[in-house]
């Protein structure tokens, strides 16, 4: 057990570069004290404080019919829901591809699963260490991508993507007061979020005009993850963390082609087996 904290960012079928990472480090036995995912990076987390290697990539990569969760455009608009987010956080973990409670909740690992209150639109960092359902529920929720997945509502609040509030939560990581932290992204290096376009703020507004202030946090995001993205750079010179990114192109955010995200997933696993002892230096200097 690392004292340290790792932070794992969203992006969702991005997120497959973060579970190859993860999985090379389950093989050394590496786990760190503290753990906080985002979206996908909140799926990546459980599996991770769970060690079960290989688990987030056979939820994410898969050719077989019945473990498909996109819905399509003629059954999302009757769902409302482009992603069938029953299957993925209760058969998945209840039947399919089985999530392991007992190791999760018996781990000495605190974890973290960012989302996004959507009445005011700040970010809320939540723990579970003993009901199973509200976990996934929690970490159903940090996914839930605005526009494409409903909210969920937990303890009667609603929460959506917490990407949207806190993309990055370096700061977060910061309060922890661990002398090491581990960032893991799912962008290339020099990658700048662009602000919504024109079409795409008015339909932000439009679906969420009861919610002034999730609206004003989606459409800030970009000015915030930018900002975050210096501020890690600056740390990351200074060595005071250590960061894995992708070196390669990285996947589309709904991508859902097997070879292609098989590739990506390839690269996190051999880009953490490349800089593995670089990470052990830094962990121990």
């Amino acid at each position: 057990m690392e004292k340290a904290t790792i932070v794992l960012e969203g992006g969702a079928t991005r997120g497959v570069f973060t579970a190859g990472a993860l999985d090379y480090l389950m093989e050394k036995d590496v786990f760190f004290s503290d753990v906080i995912g985002v979206s996908a990076g909140a799926c990546n987390a459980v599996d991770y404080v769970s060690k079960q290697i290989g688990r987030t990539r056979d939820c994410m990569i898969h050719s077989e019919k019945e473990l498909n969760y996109y819905y399509g455009i003629r059954k999302g608009l009757k769902e409302k829901s482009l992603m069938n987010m029953d299957m993925v956080f209760d058969k998945y973990p209840n039947e399919l591809i089985p999530f392991d409670y007992d190791t999760f909740f018996a781990s000495e690992s605190r974890c973290e699963i960012v989302t996004t209150n959507c009445d005011n639109g700040k970010a809320e960092y939540m723990s579970e260490y003993e009901d199973g359902a509200k976990l996934l529920k929690m970490t159903r929720a940090s996914s839930s991508m605005p526009l494409i997945c409903p909210m969920v509502e937990i303890d009667g609040i609603p929460y959506l993507d917490g990407g949207l509030a806190d993309s990055i939560p370096i700061g977060r990581a910061m309060e922890y007061g661990n002398e090491k932290v581990v960032v893991i992204l799912t962008q290339n290096p020099g990658y700048r979020k662009s602000r919504p376009s024109k079409p795409m703020e008015h339909l932000f507004r439009h679906a969420y005009k009861t919610r002034p202030q999730l609206v004003r946090t989606i459409l800030r995001r970009s000015f915030v993850y930018n900002e975050t993205i210096k501020r890690i750079h600056e740390l990351e010179q200074e060595g005071k963390i250590f960061v894995l990114r992708p070196q390669i192109p990285v996947v589309s955010r709904l991508e859902r082609n097997t070879d292609t995200l098989m590739n990506f997933y390839n690269h996190g696993y051999q880009l953490m087996e490349k800089e593995y002892d670089n990470l052990m230096k830094y962990l121990t200097r």
